[in-house]
């Protein structure tokens, strides 16, 4: 550096004491993989994990499956604990909303998020800045709230699987909670040590687990066949108790909302797009393969769900007495494992227990990798999570840490959690049916707009209904989403001070105007782009002379930021040089002024290797109110948060650029 004649003295610099051996490699541990945040350098936040090889789509198909198809380990118990004996008739009407409804709404989704980023994205683009980002928030609040929920209810029901057993020690009876956070400690500890190969794990555990499963509803199928009474007997009592088909009908429609659990996994399925293997003529721009692929993973999945779930119905309420339904009942949150033991044998119910607990306990897998996967996606690139959220182990402990309450809340009760799992798959779902609408409104595609917005209208009733009917969901979703915003607007506040360029370039004019001066020092003016007239610049440029004794000859630079979206917290820029009434400026759209100017002046002392020096006037008004125009609109008290965003991306004072004030 040639422009400094000396090292400015900082009176802040102390020595730091020497930190603990021990906890400096624990650290090292716990942040491994996180990539160099903005505050420190810039560059791009990381890189995609280039070390997994993407597969077929059946194979993808189930890693998304151990969420999906695990479901009929409980689905047919609190099918028929909800509905009773309209159970069967509910779960029609729930295969006919996950074929007609969900599954062409997810379809559109895959085409329009080919990259994984789902219906939440969608909604983003078409709501911008903070209202926009708020909106995000509330959906990653209910999208955690169907996430965890999935882990804890999954935990649960394994544990009550494992219980339930004939063969389980008599010491297990009433430790479903200590199971449940063994299960879920456990799950904790797999991706603290790293989740590797989890599709080709979820391939064998689906697949034992769908051939169970279809040997216990074919093995019932023939019970049914050849006890042909029970049929009978209950279409007696459903006319009985409910006359007119109708009736029947509109009840199974009423009771259809808490069925709903049976319609997740479609979030999941858009969420591994990026896992499913293409065809070779895919591009990034038109991954034509990969959506294709996905399609067939959503259909097939969906297909299949949904013929298990139509024979369990009607096998379960058909063979099992509603007694056994009831809490503390040997079905109650295990139909399916009760058949296979009754008509199977204690050997086979085993092994179908061991296989529906590995399942469910690798649903929780499934829905870890989902926070995993949605958490860095947006609240970092937000500014509203800190930067450890980059990092998979804290977020594996905090994740692990907020199941265990709720296990703990819940007391590992299956049923006490379907409001919750419910409301949180239901919003996910109305938003998805709310983005492809409005997506197929704006292209003017008008049969499809009124066919989506139809499935919006459905799932709008069905996310109502449910929480009408089970209030706690919306309770737990309420909290996540309190959270979420206050976590999240701490960390934007605490992050204020880093670089927010991801990446930085100059155009040819922009590169002149700096490399112009050989010797340097590099004089750049700051000047906010509202005035633009040339006296307005002349008189910018003689404040600059006569405050900061800036030489006549001083060939100054002005720089003017431009304030497009301030909710946005990091982006790329791009310097522009221009020519305005013969002074040069140097032109830069971004999100906020002082982190900008902060990130342009270091690039521009490595891209020249002279040091920048900035001209600030002081800023009128309160200190506090200006503070405030910052973190919320990029703009008020400039010169010293520019100085503080310096200091902080750059420790050595003596390769500072330097800020004057006058």
């Amino acid at each position: 550096m040639t422009t400094l004649t000396r090292p400015p003295a900082e009176p802040s610099d102390r020595p730091k004491p020497a930190g603990d051996i021990k906890q400096g490699q624990f650290k090292r541990w716990l942040l491994d993989g996180m990539p160099e945040t903005s505050g420190k350098r810039q560059g791009p936040h990381g890189k995609p994990d280039q070390d997994h090889t993407p597969q077929a789509w059946w194979k993808v198909m189930c890693l998304t499956g151990v969420d999906y198809f695990s479901t009929l380990g409980y689905q047919p118990a609190i099918a028929a604990l909800a509905a009773g004996i309209v159970s069967p008739l509910a779960t029609i009407v729930l295969v006919a909303v996950t074929l007609l409804g969900a599954l062409p709404v997810y379809r559109r989704v895959a085409a329009e998020s080919a990259r994984g980023e789902g219906s939440i994205a969608m909604l983003e683009r078409l709501l911008p800045r903070w209202g926009g980002k708020l909106f995000v928030l509330a959906l990653l609040g209910f999208a955690a709230t169907d996430f965890m929920i999935t882990m804890t209810l999954s935990a649960a029901d394994a544990s009550a699987h494992a219980i339930e057993n004939p063969f389980a020690p008599e010491w297990l009876h009433g430790q479903e909670i200590t199971i449940t956070l063994a299960l879920i400690a456990g799950l904790g500890v797999v991706f603290l040590r790293g989740f590797k190969e989890a599709i080709n794990v979820a391939v064998v555990l689906v697949g034992v687990y769908l051939v169970l499963n279809a040997v216990v509803v074919a093995v019932g199928l023939a019970h049914v066949v050849t006890e042909a009474h029970v049929v009978t007997d209950w279409w007696a009592a459903l006319n009985q108790q409910h006359g007119n088909p109708l009736i029947m009908v509109g009840i199974a429609l009423l009771v259809f909302p808490k069925l709903a659990l049976g319609l997740s996994g479609f979030e999941t399925g858009v969420a591994v797009m990026p896992q499913i293997k293409g065809s070779p003529s895919d591009t990034e721009e038109n991954p034509a393969g990969r959506i294709r692929g996905t399609h067939k993973l959503l259909t097939t999945a969906a297909l299949i769900m949904s013929a298990f779930l139509v024979a369990s119905s009607f096998i379960t309420t058909f063979l099992i007495p509603a007694a056994e339904f009831q809490p503390g009942g040997k079905a109650d949150g295990r139909a399916l494992a009760f058949l296979a033991h009754q008509f199977l044998g204690d050997g086979f119910g085993t092994v179908y227990d061991i296989s529906t607990i590995a399942i469910l306990w690798f649903a929780g897998a499934s829905a870890m990798a989902g926070l995993l996967n949605l958490v860095p996606r947006y609240l970092p690139r937000f500014g509203m999570a800190p930067a450890w959220t980059k990092a998979v182990r804290p977020l594996v402990l905090v994740f692990t840490a907020v199941g265990f309450i709720i296990t703990l809340v819940f007391e590992a009760n299956v049923e006490a959690q379907g409001g919750a799992y419910a409301t949180g798959v239901l919003v996910l779902m109305t938003s998805a049916s709310i983005a492809v609408t409005l997506s197929a409104r704006r292209k003017k595609q008008k049969a499809k707009s009124i066919a989506f917005g139809a499935v919006a209208v459905v799932f709008a009733y069905t996310t109502v209904a449910n929480v009408v009917e089970r209030p706690d969901g919306i309770r737990i979703a309420a909290l996540f989403i309190l959270g979420i915003v206050l976590v999240s607007f701490a960390s934007r506040i605490r992050r204020s001070f880093e670089l927010r360029a991801t990446h930085i370039k100059m155009d040819q004019m922009a590169l002149e105007f700096t490399a112009s001066n050989e010797e340097g020092p590099i004089r750049i003016i700051a000047h906010e782009p509202k005035r633009l007239s040339a006296d307005r610049y002349e008189l910018k440029l003689q404040h600059a002379q006569q405050a900061n004794h800036l030489p006549v000859d001083s060939d100054a630079i002005f720089i003017e930021i431009i304030v497009d979206d301030s909710s946005d917290f990091e982006q790329e820029l791009l310097v522009e040089g221009k020519v305005r009434h013969g002074f040069k400026i140097l032109e830069i759209h971004s999100n906020n002024v002082p982190n900008t100017l902060a990130a342009v002046l270091l690039h521009i002392r490595d891209v020249t290797g002279l040091m920048p020096h900035i001209y600030f006037r002081w800023t009128e008004g309160n200190p506090i109110a200006n503070l405030s125009k910052f973190l919320f609109f990029g703009e008020g008290e400039i010169a010293p948060v520019t100085r503080e965003v310096l200091r902080e991306a750059e420790p050595d004072i003596t390769r500072r650029p330097w800020v004057h004030v006058g």
